[in-house]
């Protein structure tokens, strides 16, 4: 992991595609919230843009996709298979529903949204023609914990990104440690804690580096080669975001940061939800 990223810089996954280290999301959008947060963010630099059928958005980040200068080549867009749809049949229908509703012929990064018991085994198959037929370049998973990861290697193909919360009140040791020795690339939603980020410490780093406490969070993600994923629909904080690959923090700050995890979830938890 380097210091001196920018933008554009990527992780190589293990399917052998080029992520970029920072992009959109847009949870709670409205569709055209999100075709605008889009349109802000493109114009920013961004070229990831994380949406999902639950969000009901995919058809505002279609037409904000469809509207810019941004050769598509360049771009890397991901949806995920909402938890009604698993088992293989209709995860394949509902990828095509994603697909038209985004306006594209392939998705750079397909995931299943929650491990649904009885039903992310048949989904995961579902994943894998989708990318033999071409029509996904890469395959993953979200809210997967070890458990549900080891689940999935008898159908002989690694995950290529995990997605699950991660910021420093939780840093998922466990799951991260499974993920490196599996080659499989760590994501972060919510990694500023859905603004729960008035915690002193972030306060002294965001005045020693001159940046806001949401840029010292997604600093500290890429230095543990975390992809990250900020959700806004404003702006200057979509910009404000982007500002992370001009500095870097120190050792000790980082170990600092480490040390304010206390495994505290902001949204469900992946061995008990119930939708």
């Amino acid at each position: 992991m380097t210091t001196n990223q920018q933008i554009g810089d990527f992780a190589l996954l293990n399917q052998d595609v080029k992520m970029p280290w920072l992009g959109l999301g847009v949870w709670k959008a409205s569709p055209g919230e999100a075709e605008q947060a889009v349109a802000s963010a493109l114009n920013a630099g961004y070229r990831s843009i994380d949406t999902a059928s639950a969000y009901n958005n995919e058809e505002g980040v279609g037409k904000a996709i469809a509207a810019s200068s941004v050769p598509r080549d360049l771009l890397f867009v991901t949806t995920k298979v909402w938890n009604a749809d698993q088992g293989y049949e209709s995860t394949l229908k509902a990828f095509e529903e994603s697909r038209r509703k985004l306006q594209l012929e392939t998705v750079d990064l397909y995931l299943i949204h929650w491990p649904v018991k009885g039903k992310y085994k048949e989904t995961w198959k579902a994943l894998i023609h989708l990318q033999k037929e071409g029509l996904v370049r890469a395959i993953g998973v979200s809210n997967f914990q070890p458990h549900h990861l080891q689940d999935l290697e008898d159908s002989g193909v690694v995950p290529a990104v995990n997605q699950v919360e991660f910021h420093p009140l939780l840093q998922q040791t466990e799951l991260r440690a499974y993920c490196r020795l599996h080659n499989i690339q760590l994501e972060a939603w919510s990694p500023l804690m859905q603004g729960n980020l008035d915690l002193p410490l972030l306060s002294e780093l965001a005045e020693k580096y001159g940046k806001s406490p949401a840029q010292i969070v997604l600093r500290w993600d890429l230095q543990h080669g975390v992809v990250t994923i900020p959700k806004s629909v404003t702006k200057h904080r979509i910009e404000e975001n982007a500002g992370i690959f001009d500095f870097a923090l120190s050792d000790e700050d980082m170990t600092r940061i480490d040390g304010l995890n206390q495994n505290k979830r902001f949204g469900p938890d992946p061995d008990n939800f119930n939708f």
